[in-house]
Formats: structure tokens, sequence, C-alpha cells
């Protein structure tokens, strides 16, 4: 996905038992819709962790179940504007996902690099 096409786009109302998403779009236009299942704060960088809406129940059974950690970053020609970045540097995204674990590992069942 192209960093800059991944504007947020959150949905402020909730009804009961409902989750947070946020539309993204891609490189090829396509809009993918991803439940927001964290957020966290590492040397003053904001990152989300996401998860696809798969409404269609064997898309459900055939995903992979991994989370996609995003930067969120601002816009320096537009004030305010915030997008989402893939995360490039590896070390960076390995204290990111670190982090994560440690965050959601009571709701989630995270598998070892090996497995």
């Amino acid at each position: 996905m192209d960093e800059r096409e991944k504007e947020l786009e959150l949905d402020d109302e909730l009804e009961d038992g409902a989750y947070d998403t946020i539309a993204l779009v891609d490189e090829d236009g396509k809009q993918q819709e991803f439940e927001i299942v964290d957020c966290c704060e590492l040397d003053d960088h904001q990152y989300m962790a996401l998860t696809p809406v798969l409404d269609d129940p064997d898309e459900f059974l055939a995903a992979d179940g991994q989370l996609v950690i995003l930067r969120v970053a601002e816009d320096s020609e537009e004030e305010g504007d915030q997008y989402l970045e893939s995360v490039t540097d590896e070390e960076e995204y390995d204290r990111v996902v670190a982090l994560f674990r440690e965050r959601l590992a009571e709701d989630y069942n995270f598998l070892d690099d090996e497995d």
C-alpha cells in the first residue's frame, strides 16, 4: 500500500459490541477495512496493530491471523493530516512487535518466529 493512500478514516460512532475500524486503500485502489486491535507509542512515534475485517466465514477461516503493524505519520505539507506508513527499519519493527506482543499477550496467542 502506498503510504500516502493510507489516510486515517476512523469510525467515531460505535454500537455496543462493535470495534473501531479504519479503511485503507492499496496501490491498486482497492479499499480494505481493518479492525484497530491496539495503538501504542514508542520513541515519540505512534503505531497501530490492525487485522483485516473479514465478513465471509470462509475467508476468516483461511486467514493467517497476522497483525498488520503501521506507523502513524503526519504530512509535513498539510498541517495535521495523518497517514499510515510501513515500518521499514527492521530494528524499529522488532521493537514495536515486541511491545504489541507484551500488550496483547492476554488476548492473543502469538507464535514464535521459528513456528
